[in-house]
Formats: C-alpha cells, structure tokens, sequence
C-alpha cells in the first residue's frame, strides 16, 4: 500500500506520495506553508486521482479533456513527465522523468491505485 510522506523543510513542507515498495510516484506541486496546507493538498490529491482523465499532450492535434486530469507531457531533456491537475485546474502531483511513455503511463497507474487509500505520515515535530 502507498504512502504520502509530509517532510519539513526551512521554507514550510513537502509531500511526495510513495508506492508499497518506497519508490516515489510523485512530488507535491508546491512548498507548503503550513502542515494543514499539506495535509489539504493530499486530500485533494487522494479525491482527485482515481477521478481523473489522461490528456495526452505529446500526441500532435492531442485532445484537451477537463480537470481533473493528468497531463503526459515531455520536458525539455526529452523525457516523459506527468502531472495531476484539480478540478479548478492547479497542478497538485507531478512525476519523474520517464525514458519511455509506457513507464510514464505505469506512474499515473500506480498513483490511481495508491493514491486513494495511502497512509499519510507526518514529521516529527
């Protein structure tokens, strides 16, 4: 079963939402100014996952579909990313680099199937 991880840094927190087997599936979009902000943005993420459609934007004439949704994209070293948008459109999950898009498709399954349920773990204060 995932995990999201809310860490602490100088600046505020952080979350990353890890798979069963401790690899991280995605990075919050943001540093977070407070824990209940993090804690916040999880819930979102957890409502908005298993909801959301994949809009594929390396595909030339791609279809745009409405949030929430995952966004496939390449970035600038050439490798596939995804990210995860809100209903009102904010990015609230984004991915590694990715060589292949099939590896890239495997991160926004495992993040629909862990995402929902994932225990949250919180710094120690």
């Amino acid at each position: 079963m995932g995990k999201f991880a809310i860490k602490k840094t100088n600046t505020g927190y952080t979350i990353s939402l890890k798979a069963g087997n401790g690899e991280v599936i995605g990075i919050g979009g943001e540093v977070f100014a407070s824990l209940a902000s993090a804690k916040n943005s999880i819930e979102s993420i957890k409502k908005n996952a298993p909801e959301a459609n994949i809009e594929d934007q390396t595909v030339d004439g791609f279809e745009a579909v409405k949030h929430p949704k995952f966004e496939i994209y390449k970035d600038n070293a050439g490798e596939f990313r995804f990210r995860l948008k809100a209903r009102n459109g904010e990015p609230i999950l984004a991915s590694e680099g990715y060589k292949a898009k099939d590896s890239c498709k495997n991160g926004i399954a495992s993040v629909v199937k862990n995402a929902p349920d994932a225990d949250v773990i919180e710094p120690e204060e």
